[in-house]
């Protein structure tokens, strides 16, 4: 029996007391600036993109099993994970791909819901890329979609990771479409404007989701 066979299936909390606000949008939509607005006003924030950091720490049983699987080369001096090398192993091996998914995936949604669960806030907010495109959606209670035009997130995009049009765009072409991003939203926040535009629309909703939150302890 290898590493990644004797880490042990993690389970999803069956607890589903937690009010949970799951917030994504398409690169360049502003889902971080978002998300520091809901922490300014005291609400716990839980980001996939860390748990995903989390899961394969040095000393972690993932990490293991991912050296050993693909070899010692995946490690980066330090013994932190080497991201780079690890996506150009699995880009066009669809079997590796499939093989770490199954390892991490689990992993990450339990670090995820332990994390929702343990806040102390009236509700949490779980600040996904990929929360419709994965399972994620189905254990919140809303779905906050950030939403800009096209032409903004390629400008914001391209000025924040130093990209080309073209790359950012074939980031966007492997994203869920706007259009069906928009459908699938409970809720949609503009982010087109300014700052105090964003934190204004965000209080609204704050005080929406405490709202509701408290109706549903209340049942």
């Amino acid at each position: 029996m290898n590493r990644s066979e004797m880490i042990a299936k993690p389970c999803t909390p069956d607890s589903d007391s937690r009010f949970i606000v799951g917030l994504t949008g398409g690169i360049g939509s502003g889902k971080s600036a978002v998300a520091r607005c809901f922490e300014q006003l005291g609400i716990v924030v839980v980001d996939a993109d860390i748990a995903a950091r989390k899961v394969v720490e040095p000393g972690t049983p993932a990490l293991a099993a991912i050296t050993e699987h693909f070899g010692a080369d995946m490690l980066l001096s330090d013994g932190q994970l080497d991201r780079a090398a690890l996506r150009q192993r699995i880009f066009s091996d669809g079997a590796a791909k499939t093989w770490l998914e199954q390892l991490l995936h689990p992993l990450i949604r339990t670090w995820i819901w332990q994390q929702l669960e343990a806040a102390s806030s009236p509700y949490a907010v779980l600040e996904s890329p990929l929360l419709l495109e994965t399972t994620q959606h189905q254990r919140v209670n809303r779905v906050l979609v950030v939403d800009v035009p096209e032409a903004v997130q390629i400008a914001r995009a391209t000025a924040r990771d130093s990209n080309s049009e073209a790359q950012i765009r074939a980031i966007m072409a492997n994203q869920m479409p706007r259009a069906e991003r928009l459908a699938r939203a409970d809720d949609v926040i503009d982010n087109s404007g300014s700052l105090e535009q964003l934190q204004q629309q965000v209080a609204i909703l704050h005080r929406k989701y405490v709202s509701e939150a408290t109706r549903r302890e209340q049942r």
